[in-house]
């Protein structure tokens, strides 16, 4: 048998009932915690003990996800060393306080010093620290075009676009699905716009991960026999802020975040 090696191998593996009793949204959401070693297969209440193990056997194991994420800031924080963050303000669209860069994201400030390291009233994990600290190298200070554009059109998006539809805009339809609150939420949490005709969606809304990269998220709800759909697109100008990985891992970490919130508040 072939070996498992991606999230979708183990989700089809599941009963795909997304009963929630693993303690997540969906089961590919549960399939994903698993093959980033974050959930045994044994917290699925519906798979007995020896088909849980048979699948265990089938898992090849990725690198340490946290591993590779805390290397990555590191990189980040040696090429921060090099800038003059009070200069940066324009570009970034931030401002400069107390010696500190001060980058609003998702409706929230978050102080940057010259070191890299990163605060906010709110939690900071790896998801958005990664983006932010890569906004701050990267960004030429382009202000957005006003055009939405899918992540998989996006300049070296290349394989990523399937990938991203799996992971992001696939598992925020179901959760968008089961959760009708969801983008009322999002608006109050993050500060999030409603966005009006835009591509003749039920629900549209823009956020701003970072000042000057807004997304867009549009839900088009079930009828009749036409399922569900949601998509995200990017301003067009997104690869001038960011390079496209950390673009990926913008969308699907915001995700991430949403699902999060939706367990938490049920």
């Amino acid at each position: 048998m072939s070996s498992i090696k991606s999230p979708i191998d183990i989700y089809r593996k599941l009963p795909q009932t997304n009963c929630r009793s693993c303690g997540f949204p969906s089961c590919f959401a549960f399939a994903t915690a698993v093959i980033k070693g974050e959930r045994p297969l044994t917290a699925c209440p519906q798979l007995s003990t020896e088909e849980a193990q048979q699948i265990v056997t089938l898992v090849k194991t990725l690198p340490d996800i946290d591993k590779v994420r805390s290397e990555l800031v590191e990189g980040l924080r040696a090429k921060m060393l090099g800038i003059d963050l009070a200069s940066s303000v324009g570009r970034l669209g931030a401002r400069f306080e107390s010696g500190k860069l001060i980058v609003r994201c998702l409706g929230r400030d978050f102080s940057v010093d010259a070191a890299g390291n990163v605060a906010s009233e709110c939690h900071t994990h790896s998801g958005l620290v990664i983006p932010l600290l890569g906004y701050i190298v990267h960004s030429t200070g382009t202000n957005p075009a006003g055009t939405w554009t899918p992540f998989r059109e996006l300049p070296g998006a290349d394989q990523r676009g399937p990938l991203f539809n799996k992971r992001a805009e696939q598992a925020l339809a179901k959760l968008a699905d089961s959760h009708p609150a969801l983008f009322e939420d999002i608006i109050t949490l993050f500060g999030g716009e409603r966005s009006t005709g835009a591509f003749d969606a039920d629900v549209s809304v823009v956020l701003y991960p970072l000042p000057k990269v807004p997304v867009l998220f549009s839900y088009w709800q079930s009828d009749g026999d036409m399922e569900s759909a949601l998509k995200i697109f990017f301003d067009l100008t997104a690869v001038n802020h960011l390079p496209i990985e950390s673009v990926f891992e913008l969308g699907t970490g915001m995700v991430m975040m949403f699902e999060k919130i939706a367990q938490k508040h049920g």
